[in-house]
């Protein structure tokens, strides 16, 4: 898995899991991943140490995969739109299309 792919996966994986992490873990993510702020940017901003920046960002990013690893939000929803889009494209039914287009809402 190449650096950009591991990127979009742990974005994704936020945006599932964010509320499960504290503040912290939340702002320094955010920094870093979405603000694009290097380790020392980051604890010159928040007054810590790097090693402390690295640190967390690192168990923030295990927290995550571990959430995932349980729970399989992320695995389930790519399954479910897989699924979503076999059925709109075998459907000749413009309901079951519409219902389908529903249930993609809803998440």
């Amino acid at each position: 898995m190449d650096l950009l792919e591991k990127n979009l996966e742990l974005n994704q994986l936020y945006d599932l899991y964010q509320e499960t992490l504290t503040e912290k873990q939340q702002t320094y993510f955010e920094s870093y991943y979405f603000d694009d702020l290097s380790i020392t940017e980051i604890s010159e901003n928040l007054s810590v140490s790097r090693n402390a920046v690295h640190d967390q960002i690192k168990r923030t990013i295990n927290k995550l995969l571990e959430l995932e690893r349980k729970l399989k939000l992320r695995e389930n929803k790519i399954t479910r739109d897989s699924l979503y889009e076999k059925i709109i494209t075998i459907s000749d039914n413009q309901k079951v299309i519409d219902l389908v287009e529903e249930c993609k809402k809803v998440e």
